[in-house]
């Protein structure tokens, strides 16, 4: 009786890929690369930190975005006998280097803020104004068009963030703009650059930690592992339940392994149907495979 006897239902690991998602990131890349030059050479021009910042964030964005591109394209794959599960993990690799660059950048900015401080510069604060104005519409089309996709996509939430954190960095140009203009104080531009990088640190090391959780194949957070063990239990024709193991693949979905054993008298090749149902329903996990063994007969954990 013991075997990898398992339940076929959703045993198809290829995942849809969202045209829709890829649409969206198509625009935007095309968007923020366009600006990016602009920005720069608005920034170069005018002295400003804060526009020559943002540049940067956006030439990051640009790249990021690209690489999204390239990992929705990768995904669309098919699943071999070498790559069983597709490779729609491409997609949780593109999320952890975007948050990698994104910390990255932070680390230039702020090292870039601490030189203006110490000798500052003259910045042309009109010119700044204007670009970061025609900066942050076009990062407000940016988020808005990548909201309006999957939010459970990875992938795209990572191109968002680096979107939203090019919004933050015009809105505060504008902010540093403005207040040269009135007070002449140009040491506001580095403050407010600081300020920002602050801002983004915070979501790109979030995205950061997911994604590494998702490729350590850690237990997805919305699943209790005691619980899913007690629930399996109580399951008729369930005898025993153990070695129960969970991990994300991609985005919101989950896979799982565990050993049953039959209870007296029941059919021990219905369990792994019986309890893979079960843990698609209550648990949100999209696919088991469930092993059964003889009654008493459970390995120990490895």
């Amino acid at each position: 009786m013991t075997g990898a006897a398992q339940d076929e239902t959703g045993h198809d690991h290829k995942l849809e890929v969202s045209a829709g998602n890829e649409a969206r990131m198509r625009l935007v890349f095309g968007m923020t690369a366009g600006y990016a030059v602009v920005q720069a050479v608005g920034g170069w021009l005018s002295g400003s930190l804060a526009l020559i910042a943002d540049s940067g964030h956006m030439v990051s964005d640009a790249a990021a975005l690209l690489l999204a591109l390239i990992a929705y394209r990768v995904a669309r794959k098919a699943a071999t006998a070498e790559v069983s599960y597709g490779y729609h993990r491409v997609r949780v690799l593109a999320a952890l280097a975007n948050g990698a660059s994104l910390l990255i950048l932070v680390a230039w900015i702020t090292f870039e803020a601490i030189k203006r401080f110490r000798d500052p510069v003259e910045v042309l604060a009109g010119p700044m104004l204007i670009v970061a104005l025609v900066g942050l519409t076009v990062n407000i089309a940016g988020v808005l068009i990548l909201r309006a996709g999957n939010r459970g996509d990875t992938n795209l939430r990572g191109a968002l963030l680096h979107v939203m954190g090019d919004m933050l960095g015009s809105v505060g140009a504008i902010g540093a703009a403005i207040g040269i203009m009135l007070t002449g104080w140009t040491v506001l531009d580095p403050i407010l650059s600081v300020l920002v990088a602050v801002l983004v640190v915070r979501s790109a090391w979030s995205l950061v930690a997911e994604s590494v959780f998702v490729l350590l194949q850690a237990t997805p957070s919305h699943i209790d592992t005691k619980a899913v063990l007690d629930d399996i239990a109580t399951l008729p024709g369930v005898g025993e339940v153990a070695h129960f193991h969970a991990w994300t693949l991609t985005d919101n979905r989950s896979v799982a392994t565990l050993h049953v054993t039959p209870a007296p008298g029941a059919d021990p090749l219905a369990l792994p149907r019986l309890v893979a149902a079960r843990l698609t329903e209550r648990h949100g996990i999209s696919h088991a495979t469930v092993e059964v063994n003889p009654p008493g007969a459970i390995p120990p954990e490895a």
